[in-house]
């Protein structure tokens, strides 16, 4: 009788601590999220950056002639936001190109309204070939339609850019 009590004591607490445990790490996962959303439509987020020496977006392909990469600092119109966190945004350049920004280490977030704005970024520049896969998961976050995103099924050469720091404005 009294191993059987012990044993159900122990269970209860284990149980107990389990919850507990999880609901900590839910709490925690709530704080991190609310540190990275941002509680504004506007400055600077990720490292602080400024606009000096920002060149024009369009101004990309010139750059990367003959790299692989390049370190830069761009100003254009950002085209679309991530709707589901904000986590990626896509500058426009011309001829309906777009440059795809992600965060370094994904240490930021922007404002999901962030498209129209204009916007200057700072980090590192390539020309890669998207897989359909990525392609596919970026149309769902954009908020595309299943038939727009059943039609992606050819990987995509673009332009990338990690931000280290990015202005919206």
């Amino acid at each position: 009788m009294n191993n059987t009590f012990y044993l159900l004591a122990i269970a209860l607490f284990v149980v107990f601590s389990s919850c507990c445990n999880q609901n900590d790490k839910k709490e925690q996962e709530g704080k991190l999220e609310m540190a990275l959303t941002p509680t504004s439509s506007t400055g600077n987020f990720g490292e602080e950056i400024t606009a000096d020496e920002a060149i024009s977006a369009n101004k990309l392909p010139e750059l990367l002639e003959g790299k692989e990469t390049v370190e830069v600092k761009l100003t254009g119109n950002v085209d679309a936001v991530c709707q589901m966190s904000g986590c990626w945004m896509d500058l426009a350049m011309d001829d309906d190109e777009i440059i795809h920004v992600t965060f370094k280490d994904d240490s930021f977030l922007l404002p999901k309204d962030a498209a129209g704005k204009t916007a200057i970024i700072e980090g590192v520049a390539t020309y890669e070939e998207i897989p359909v896969d990525m392609l596919k998961h970026m149309a769902v976050d954009e908020g595309k339609t299943q038939e727009e995103i059943d039609a992606i099924t050819e990987p995509k050469l673009e332009y990338t850019f990690v931000a280290k720091g990015v202005i919206l404005y």
